[in-house]
């Protein structure tokens, strides 16, 4: 995976949408993440360098001096709509793992250049399949979503705002949705 983007919305309440893009397919993952953890991901991705090292350049400094390197980190799982996350490392030939939230994983793993992985049961638990990687052309496809809903069932409404919501790149209300299909569902 690699990272999209960032957005927000007034509605948040401060918090941040992620959104991972899927590097060798067409699905995406939005991670709702704190303002800071969002700040300290943004500032690596832009090359801002603060004046003192933020929590996360600390970290990394830490893990250099004591020997270890971040080889990559790893969403492995989904609870309750709260992702969970492993940091992979190498110290002396060893591997290592340790448990993170994703926002401060990924935070280091910008930081150290590692790839992210995520399970593929986590994708298709919470992942949101871009049209818009999909189909060049659209205009069909647009014509289509917008035609009546009169007839559908909730869950099929539903479905029809998500693939909206993506296609205008409006991950944290894609997200909200996603949800609701999941509790339709389940």
């Amino acid at each position: 995976m690699d990272i999209l983007g960032l957005s927000t919305s007034p509605s948040s309440g401060g918090a941040y949408a992620l959104i991972l893009n899927e590097i060798e397919g067409n699905r995406r993952l939005p991670i709702i993440i704190g303002t800071f953890e969002a700040q300290a991901i943004a500032l690596e991705l832009e090359h801002i360098k603060p004046p003192r090292p933020m929590t996360h350049d600390l970290l990394k400094n830490a893990i250099e001096v004591f020997g270890a390197n971040i080889d990559q980190v790893f969403i492995n799982d989904l609870n309750e709509g709260t992702f969970f996350a492993r940091i992979i490392y190498q110290k002396n030939g060893e591997k290592v793992e340790q448990d993170a939230r994703p926002s401060d994983a990924i935070a280091l793993a910008v930081r150290f250049k590692a790839p992210i992985y995520v399970s593929a049961e986590v994708l298709d638990e919470a992942g949101i399949v871009s049209e818009k990687a999909k189909s060049s052309s659209g205009a069909g496809e647009l014509q289509q979503s917008e035609a009546s809903t009169a007839g559908m069932s909730k869950l099929e409404k539903l479905e029809n705002e998500l693939q909206t919501a993506i296609e205008t790149e409006n991950y944290e209300k894609a997200a909200r949705i996603r949800d609701q299909i999941n509790k339709l569902k389940g």
